[in-house]
């Protein structure tokens, strides 16, 4: 039967049989391929057999195959010392904070989590707050912040806040001990205070003292004073709604009003309840949250608001304090994101002036990339207006004038690291949009030059610096090699190595290494002639005279990619182990590509994405090695939208899909998300990108489709995939489900996800089945 199914095949090439062969012969190939599954895991030859294979529940249980799981990178003020969050050996999602002492060159556990806070209990507030900061899945010190001196930590914890000095045995001290919850606590510049919010009102303590004030009365119910509202947590990038002043003297804050929000009841489905949530919930279309900033003398508490302008229908991504403490900046941009206006205000006259104003004929991508510089007449500013679209730095005086433009060049700026008075350092793209690394670049430049590059192994840098941008450290892995954590001068001189990780038979994932598989970076062009990049990796025994299923991993949407030299993805190196080739290709849409990268998908989301992405199968079925009738493509939200799209746009390329938590109607996605890109849901562009109008004309076979969605979601709602549930059912199509009661978006926790990717294994080893 293999003979017979590569002579159909070759008979025509991969492309011409592949449109030929019905679908019946399709359900026959599916079903031989599945008798044949137990045969060619019984008789293949591996030159691996005498090493151990992935076992799937091992990518998710403890200790991390990944190595120490380190987060929240922090050089101290001090230049002492680097801070750090680890997971628990028995438990990866328990986190402690640890410490790199750099005089002493050790490691030393700081704060036990679990000695601290027993069990701990978070409030609904807090865990929405950490389900938009993707922390959902995460237990005890999830963050912290250093006093300006580094002689001592702030840390919230089960709810409360606890203020740990260093430097001597001391431990440890409550700084609150209320049954309410504090969140969003923050240590003021010089470090003499806490602010925090409390019942959606803004406090302050004196650390001191230990005295507590509170500094608004009106919070509550639809009132909230310091906070971020949803889509600013959600899809703006701001987390917080208040901002210290440098000298201490003041603090900018948002009061939000939540009443023009239509109230949405949505239910949670649990295991053994339905909970009905009522949240105002920004839809499409709908109405915002009102905004007003003002700013809290901190002497006597009086309040002086800022005017905004007489259009109420705005929003505020970003607010910042100059160095002299007196003026305050904000970004002010309308509904329909076309603008940007960055203003300041000097907070002492109330007096106002716009110092730039980016445009653009699609959106303005925000960023945090504005660094006023010490000498108080200067500031730094990212922007893409430059000819090829890539985001790029610029110097400004503060009467708004453009003095130079500090980086140029086909590539693109990731983030400013960091700003000392000779140099900015940033990350970027300069190599290769599938790489990241650290450059410097001289402020005193008369014209952009090349920038000196200071990360060196092709990969990707995560880099986190210190305030004086005098150290930084550098968390660096490719794909074949897990993070290695390294600190260095601003020169670029390596000063010690606080995590090598280096796979050697005590790493955790020794006992899998020789079957780990490095991918092949490659490129196509798109139909408008710009390259998309792939990646395309084989498994360890990898046989060119095979046919191999492919396991196609999407996420397609703005804001990310899938296309880089970094660890991670241990998923994919278990599909390999099964028997797929792993593909991935960033289309058109995707982010660090420039604005003209971007564009294509603006008014029409889910048409360059899929052209671009059946490019990329057209490529893979042009391998001799790649079974054109076995394909599977597989994403998770945005990429979850993407395969149904996929599927449902051209079901004689893929043979197999799973979506997780898919948007299918862009109505019930937020307003600053979708606006930005579709518009106003009145226009006939949401239609156009809805998978409803694709569902509506179907008239071909659905291949094989899992749908899994969190039941508790608030992000990607259920309402979603009900919806598309009936539209299916409707059309009488069939499809299979798996739902996850009380799941968030993330589907987060070891059990549950070892659950959702073993259902995905198994529904593309039960359709696809093994290479032949």
């Amino acid at each position: 039967m293999v003979i017979v199914t590569r002579q159909c095949r070759d008979a025509g090439g991969p492309r011409r049989s592949h449109a030929a062969i019905s679908l019946a012969t399709r359900r026959q190939r599916r079903s031989v391929a599945s008798i044949l599954l137990a045969f060619a895991v019984l008789s293949s030859t591996s030159v691996f057999a005498q090493t151990q294979a992935l076992p799937l529940e091992r990518i998710f249980a403890s200790p991390s195959l990944s190595g120490p799981d380190i987060r929240g990178l922090k050089v101290s003020p001090d230049g002492q010392r680097v801070s750090y969050l680890q997971g628990k050996q028995d438990d990866r999602e328990q986190l402690d904070l640890w410490e790199y002492h750099i005089a002493d060159r050790s490691h030393r556990l700081l704060l036990d989590s679990r000695e601290l806070v027993p069990e701990e209990t978070l409030s609904d507030e807090e865990k929405a707050r950490r389900e938009r900061q993707r922390l959902g899945g995460l237990r005890g010190i999830v963050e912290y912040s250093w006093a300006a001196d580094g002689s001592a930590l702030l840390i919230p914890l089960g709810g409360d806040l606890y203020y740990r000095p260093l430097g001597s045995n001391e431990v440890a001290r409550p700084l609150t001990t209320t049954d309410a919850f504090e969140t969003d606590a923050r240590l003021s510049p010089k470090g003499s205070y806490v602010a925090f919010i409390r019942e959606q009102n803004l406090f302050v303590i004196d650390v001191k003292t230990g005295s507590e004030r509170q500094l608004t009365h009106d919070g509550g119910g639809t009132i909230k004073n310091g906070m971020a509202e949803f889509i600013a947590q959600e899809e703006m990038g701001r987390d917080t709604g208040y901002w210290w002043s440098p000298d201490e003297y003041r603090i900018a804050f948002l009061r939000i009003d939540e009443r023009p929000v239509a109230v949405a009841r949505r239910h949670e489905i649990y295991a053994d309840e339905v909970r009905v949530v009522e949240q105002r919930y920004p839809y499409a279309g709908e109405a915002n949250v009102r905004v007003e900033l003002g700013v809290i003398e901190l002497m006597d508490g009086t309040v002086s608001w800022i005017d905004l302008g007489t259009d109420p229908d705005f929003y505020l991504p970003r607010v910042a304090w100059l160095p002299d403490g007196l003026r305050l900046s904000y970004q002010w941009q309308p509904r329909d994101q076309k603008t940007l206006e960055l203003r300041i205000v000097d907070t002492t006259t109330n007096e106002q002036r716009t110092l730039l104003t980016e445009t653009s004929a699609t959106w303005i991508n925000l960023h945090d990339d504005l660094r006023f510089l010490d000498d108080g007449e200067r500031f730094i500013w990212a922007s893409e207006r430059s000819h090829s679209g890539h985001k790029h730095l610029y110097l400004y005086s503060l009467s708004g004038e453009l003095l130079r433009p500090l980086t140029a060049g086909n590539w693109a700026v990731d983030s400013v690291e960091g700003v000392s008075a000779e140099y900015v350092f940033f990350s970027a793209a300069a190599e290769s949009p599938t790489q990241k690394h650290l450059y410097r670049q001289s402020l005193s430049i008369p014209e952009p030059r090349e920038p000196q590059r200071l990360s060196s192994a092709a990969g990707w840098h995560a880099v986190t610096m210190n305030d004086a941008a005098t150290l930084y450290v550098d968390r660096y892995s490719s794909q074949a090699r897990p993070p290695r954590t390294v600190l260095y001068d601003a020169e670029g001189r390596e000063l010690a190595t606080l995590l090598d990780n280096a796979i050697d038979e005590d790493h955790p994932y020794w006992p899998y290494h020789e079957r780990h598989q490095a991918a092949e970076f490659g490129t196509l062009e798109a139909s408008d002639g710009q390259l998309l990049h792939y990646r395309l990796t084989r498994p360890a025994d990898f046989d060119a005279d095979r046919r191999y299923p492919v396991f196609v991993f999407v996420y397609g949407g703005p804001h990310s990619q899938t296309v880089v030299n970094q660890w991670g993805r241990l998923f994919e190196q278990y599909m390999l182990q099964q028997g797929f080739l792993v593909f991935s290709l960033d289309n058109r849409g995707m982010a660090r590509r420039g604005h003209g990268f971007e564009a294509p998908i603006y008014r029409r989301m889910g048409k360059a994405e899929v052209e671009d992405q059946l490019r990329g199968v057209r490529f893979l079925t042009s391998l001799d090695y790649v079974d054109a009738e076995r394909i599977g493509i597989f994403g998770w939200s945005y990429g979850g939208y993407m395969t149904l799209m996929s599927l449902l746009s051209a079901p004689e390329v893929f043979a197999a899909g799973v979506a997780v938590a898919p948007v299918t109607d862009w109505r019930l996605y937020d307003t600053h998300y979708t606006e930005r890109y579709l518009g106003h849901p009145a226009d006939e562009d949401y239609a156009e990108s809805s998978v409803f109008g694709l569902i509506e004309s179907f008239e071909s076979e659905l291949p094989p489709l899992l749908v899994m969605h969190g039941m508790a979601d608030d992000n990607v709602l259920f309402t979603n995939s009900t919806r598309l549930f009936e539209a299916l059912q409707q059309k009488g199509l069939l499809f299979e489900t798996m739902t996850y009661p009380g799941g968030k978006h993330g589907l987060s926790g070891a059990q549950t996800q070892t659950h959702v990717y073993n259902m995905i294994a198994s529904f593309f080893r039960r359709h696809l089945g093994p290479s032949q």
